[in-house]
């Protein structure tokens, strides 16, 4: 019979603490996986792909990087959100007499 949780010693409560939390986070893995498949495969029936809805990030490890404020008028694809360093074209723009206005969006 096994041993009751008042019966254990701290090390082998201890041992079974790190064995709950291994599992939980298996399972949650687990959890995670199956329904990324079901919501891939939900698309999938549809003629879509799961990136299209979701900015082609489906891993769910990245948090909001936060909306363009600025934009490189000789380049559009060139944003910056203001935040960070500041890009090069925005340096050497302000070098060059331009402020930040200049390239609000």
């Amino acid at each position: 019979m096994a041993k009751s949780l008042d019966e254990m010693s701290f090390e082998e409560l201890q041992s079974h603490q790190r064995d709950v939390e291994a599992t939980i986070k298996g399972y949650e893995k687990t959890r995670r996986a199956d329904c990324l498949a079901e919501l891939r495969a939900v698309a999938k029936k549809h003629g879509f792909a799961l990136d299209e809805f979701t900015g082609g990030k489906t891993t769910g490890k990245s948090g909001p990087k936060g909306v363009a404020k600025y934009v490189n008028p000789a380049d559009g694809n060139q944003t910056w959100t203001g935040r960070g360093r500041q890009p090069n074209w925005i340096k050497a723009a302000m070098a060059s007499g331009k402020t930040l206005d200049d390239f609000a969006i």
